[in-house]
């Protein structure tokens, strides 16, 4: 009898353990999918009962709630929806959400740990809850004429405080109003959702943090040329061979300047008229030299393999392992081969060189404040650290000021205002048309803004285009916008 005493109390503890365990797992580490599970009825009415912060641009909300005559009290409003959809992303009734809207959803609903006494004092006071409210770094007039600049084109535009690493544009396009799928009728969110999934713009894509990434072209020879200026074996005048076709290593693959011809007319050409000029036979030729393991730490101290938070998680910039291949490293040292890029992380490459070789994290965020007026959270600039030194940096910006005053990024130039910039013109494969890209900051000594933009697509003219056409006079108006201010 004892023994059967024994058994039964031996499997009713295995029960209690396994319901502590299972009660456990479900209430500690599922609580948050199983919160945001789209089936999950109750969490989304609870959701819905407490007032959403809003998210605001210069002050303004461009996204909040707004009192609703259903069952679910609050219905997100998006202003100027298109034109913030990359900052603000979207809210949706049990779908998910993206940008700012997921990345801060809990302070947005009140319910991050920091705001626990502010939920206990709404339980014991009997008050409606409230989310706080998150200020963004962006800045209207700048978000504006990036937009507009971009035209019709697909592509991004990331503008950048050098100095504090503060986002003052952040563009994609195509976009789409959030509204679409902010409606309390699930029927036609998801028919909206459909639509926009199939659009062949991909539009709910974010192309400046995401995506498939982009071919940076020649924006990316101003990493090639940091690692090379780093390394203390080349200055801005070393020369290197300068023939008018050079034939890939191990390879029968031949490849050219953008200009045809050998670069600058000489038999061996300096870093400096490579970069001005860019040359693609000088970079293939100076790639191969370094190495693979110093452009590839270079392109990591600037960010590359990384996830940069701002709050929402971009998609890292890729420098791919060439396995001792020469000719795939010789087509990547001038940003073809399979390297690929964010505009974000091009914009922050920029950025650093502006701010004299020290990167500063870049963020969204101005503040976060709760319905007391409190702080939650509060801008602080952070440094990364310094990839590149306060020389190479001014080297760099030397080179880049020729680009836009006599190179290849002449259509950047602000009167009155030394620039300093790099076009990029990426091939995408036989017959498809060239993304094109500037990147660059003004005033070029004391820099207010550096600006990465890139046009998919060819802008629609195939391969007819460069960077210096299609790119920088975007460019051109957005650092123009920041200056008169």
């Amino acid at each position: 009898m004892n023994k059967q005493l024994k058994r039964v109390s031996v499997v009713v503890l295995a029960m209690f353990v396994a319901l502590l365990v299972s009660s456990t797992y479900i209430t500690g580490i599922q609580a948050d999918s199983l919160r945001a599970d789209p089936r999950n009825s109750r969490a989304i009415l609870e959701s819905y009962s407490a007032q959403r912060g809003a998210i605001l641009v210069d002050g303004k909300p461009v996204a909040e709630s707004v009192a609703s005559n259903d069952q679910y009290k609050f219905l997100r409003k998006y202003t100027d929806g298109a034109l913030y959809a990359p900052v603000t992303g979207y809210y949706t009734l049990g779908e998910g959400a993206t940008g700012i809207e997921n990345s801060l959803n809990k302070q947005l609903t009140g319910k991050s740990n920091e705001q626990f006494f502010d939920q206990l004092n709404s339980l014991i006071t009997g008050k409606d809850p409230e989310g706080a409210t998150v200020a963004t770094t962006i800045d209207a007039k700048v978000q504006q004429v990036a937009y507009d600049a971009l035209g019709d084109n697909t592509g991004a535009v990331v503008a950048i405080q050098p100095s504090t690493g503060k986002i003052l544009a952040m563009v994609s396009k195509g976009s789409y109003d959030p509204n679409l799928l902010a409606s309390h009728d699930r029927a036609s969110v998801l028919k909206n959702y459909d639509t926009l999934l199939h659009d062949s713009s991909q539009p709910l894509i974010n192309r400046a943090i995401a995506g498939d990434l982009y071919f940076p072209g020649s924006t990316f020879k101003l990493v090639v040329a940091a690692a090379a200026f780093e390394s203390g074996k080349y200055t801005k005048d070393s020369k290197l061979p300068n023939p008018a076709q050079f034939t890939l290593t191990g390879t029968t693959t031949k490849i050219n300047n953008a200009e045809g011809g050998a670069c600058g007319g000489g038999s061996t050409v300096t870093i400096e008229t490579a970069l001005v000029d860019s040359c693609n036979i000088p970079f293939a030729e100076l790639g191969e030299k370094l190495g693979y393991d110093t452009i590839n730490a270079m392109a990591k101290k600037f960010g590359f393999d990384s996830a940069v938070e701002i709050p929402q998680k971009s998609t890292p910039s890729v420098f791919p392992a060439t396995n001792g291949d020469d000719a795939t490293l010789e087509l990547q040292s001038f940003g073809q081969g399979s390297v690929r890029e964010t505009p974000l992380q091009v914009a922050m490459t920029t950025a650093t060189i502006a701010n004299g070789g020290q990167e500063m994290s870049p963020t969204l965020i101005d503040n976060i404040q709760n319905p007391d007026l409190s702080y939650l959270e509060k801008f602080k600039a952070t440094s990364l650290g310094n990839p590149i030194s306060e020389s190479t940096a001014s080297t760099l910006t030397q080179l880049m000021t020729e680009v836009v005053n006599e190179g290849t990024g002449t259509n950047a130039r602000i009167s009155g205002v030394d620039v300093a910039g790099k076009t990029g013109t990426a091939e995408n494969g036989t017959g498809q048309p060239y993304t094109l890209w500037f990147t660059g900051f003004a005033p070029a000594k004391n820099p207010e803004v550096a600006v990465a933009v890139v046009v998919g697509n060819g802008a629609g003219q195939g391969q007819s285009l460069v960077g210096n056409t299609a790119a920088a006079p975007i460019a051109r108006q957005v650092m123009e916008a920041v200056l008169n201010k």
